[in-house]
Parts: structure tokens; C-alpha cells; sequence
């Protein structure tokens, strides 16, 4: 099968809100380009770079933008038209400036998109106890470093993102060693493969993506992480009430979710279901500008925020049910 590549500039404050619009349309794993993230990660000083390809390089000085990847038949074609369509009245709809919302086309054969992300990735050092390698790439590893090894393919996850490493900050910070874990939005699995690689007993996963949901799946036996420690649902926890019960059948330690605001609002009410009250919730992916919309939602459903951090422009949060 080959590919249309899809890409919508933008501005760096509008990159959630058309990552949200993209994905209500159907669009299950986008990637990011902003000129600021890529030179923040080569400025990185826990990595010591002897070479940069200059292809690389040109992401140092490139337009910020959203790229999708549609398929080139029928399907894909109508689904494009539609978000074309939709994005005319986007920008009316909100404050923030979104940029010019230029939509532009390119096409690959399937094995062309196959490898050509891999080399946006690179080593992640979370701490002195956990680094984020791609599976393609060597890595030493300090003595007593658990190396967690990722392939995210089409999946949301690698490391690489300041949501995903302020989510993996806050969970090696909270040790959890005989845990049980639930990961609302799983994407790639880096965050239930994370818990599991320092200690925590079980994994519960979902993910509205069935697609994440397998290479969440391959990450865990890429990391030695058995079917019997790592459980992966995939569907629409907000909407299906059967799943809903499924994953309610037990109580957490340990609730996880990197997603976005208007989600993270929404799942609220279920981080409150499902967690016991000694338990402790982390939520990451949090445009900063609505960090304090978030966590006022958080803390209408009995939730204290223990921690809020910021990174680049992303919050994340440490919550626990207030005494």
C-alpha cells in the first residue's frame, strides 16, 4: 500500500488543539515539527553528540507543523477532503493563534514511510535508573540503568516528546514496586512497559487505537514484559461502558495518562472510579496555558495536586485524593 503524507503548519501554541482536531477526525498517530523542540534535544547535555546529518539539521530552522500519514485510496482520500474541509472554520473557533493551517501533499511507497521516522529518534536519559533507546540504536547503560527499548512505529510514545518524558520523570520518581498500573491511553506501551521495567506488579492498558494497541503489545515482548504482567484493551473507554466495567473491575495504585487536556477533563470522573485512595494519578500532556483549567477538574473529583511541573511549554501532574 502506499501513502499520502500530510502536513498542516501551525504555531507552536497551536500544536495540541490541531493534534486534538486530527485525532476527533480520525488520524491515530501524527508527528511534530517545531524548530524548538529539535534544538532543545541538541542542546541536550546528558547526550554528547560527535556528528549530526545534515538532513537532521534542517529541522533546526524548519516551519512548525503536524504530519499525518493517510492511506492512498478511496478511504484516505475522503477522509483528507473532510479535514481539509473543517479546517476552514478551525481557527474562527479558537483564541489561540493556529497559524496559516496550510495543508500540503506528498506521496510514499510503504516501505519508504517504514524507516524514514527512525531517525527523528534517538536516546532518551530519564534518570540515573531509566533511559529510553530506540530498538535500532546502541546504547551503554549506566551500571544499575534499566534501558527500556522502544519501537513506536505509527504509535504516539517514544521518549522524545516533553509530555512523555515529564510522564516517565514523575513515574520513576514515584517507585512503583509492587504496583498495580493503569495506562489510559497507552499509545506505543513506553509508559506500561516503563512501570513494569521498575517493579510495578501489573499493567492495564488501553487505547482507542488498535494499532497502538499491537505495538504496545510488541514493545512489552521487545522488553521481556509477559502477557500475564501486561493487560492491553483497545476502544473507547469514554464511550464503551462495558470496556468501562472491565477495566473497573479492579482498583489501582497507579493511574497514568499522557493525553490530552480536553481528555484528561473528560476521563476526570474515571481516574476517581478507578483509583484506591492511597493511590496516586500522574497526568502529562497538558498544554501549560491549561494546566489550571485541568486541574481544577481534577480537584472538583476529590483530587490535591501534589506536584505541577513544567517543560517547554507542556505540564504534567503528581494528584492524590485530598485527606
Amino acid at each position: 500500500m502506499n501513502w499520502a503524507e500530510v502536513r498542516v503548519s501551525t504555531t507552536p501554541e497551536g500544536i495540541e488543539i490541531l493534534t486534538g482536531f486530527l485525532m476527533a477526525h480520525g488520524v491515530n498517530g501524527v508527528m511534530i515539527e517545531d524548530a524548538g523542540d529539535f534544538n532543545r534535544f541538541l542542546n541536550d547535555t546528558t547526550i554528547h553528540w560527535d556528528y549530526v546529518d545534515e538532513e537532521l539539521m534542517k529541522m533546526a530552522e524548519c516551519e512548525t507543523a503536524v504530519k499525518f500519514y493517510l492511506p492512498d485510496n478511496p478511504q484516505g482520500f475522503e477522509m483528507l477532503n473532510q479535514i481539509r474541509a473543517d479546517l476552514l472554520t478551525l481557527q474562527a473557533d479558537q483564541e489561540i493563534d493556529l497559524g496559516e493551517l496550510q495543508v500540503t501533499i506528498s506521496y510514499q511507497e510503504e516501505e519508504d514511510w517504514e524507516t524514514a521516522w527512525k531517525k527523528y529518534y534517538r536516546p532518551i536519559v530519564v534518570s540515573d535508573t531509566l533511559a529510553v533507546v530506540p530498538e535500532w540504536e546502541k546504547f551503554d547503560a549506566r551500571e544499575g540503568q534499566m534501558v527500556l527499548r522502544m519501537d513506536p512505529g505509527m504509535a504516539f510514545g517514544s521518549g522524545s516528546h516533553d509530555t512523555t518524558r515529564l510522564c516517565l520523570t514523575f513515574l520513576d520518581q514515584e517507585k512503583p514496586v509492587g504496583l498495580k498500573v493503569l495506562d489510559m491511553g497507552c499509545g506505543s506501551g513506553i509508559l506500561s512497559i516503563g512501570a513494569l521495567l521498575l517493579g510495578a506488579e501489573s499493567v492495564t492498558a488501553v487505547d482507542i487505537d488498535q494499532l497502538a494497541t499491537k505495538i504496545a503489545h510488541e514493545n512489552a515482548a521487545l522488553n521481556g514484559c509477559d502477557d500475564e504482567r501486561l493487560k492491553v484493551y483497545c476502544g473507547n473507554i469514554l464511550a464503551d461502558e462495558a470496556l468501562a466495567e472491565k477495566i473497573g473491575e479492579e482498583s489501582y495504585d497507579l493511574i497514568l495518562a499522557n493525553i490530552v487536556a480536553d481528555v484528561i477533563i473528560a476521563m476526570a470522573p474515571l481516574f476517581a472510579r478507578y483509583l484506591k485512595k492511597t493511590g496516586t494519578l500522574i497526568v502529562s500532556g497538558i498544554i501549560a496555558e491549561r494546566a489550571e483549567e485541568v486541574t481544577g477538574h481534577l480537584e472538583e473529583q476529590g483530587f490535591r495536586i501534589c506536584q505541577l511541573r513544567e517543560e517547554n511549554g507542556w505540564a504534567a501532574a503528581v494528584c492524590r485524593f485530598a485527606e
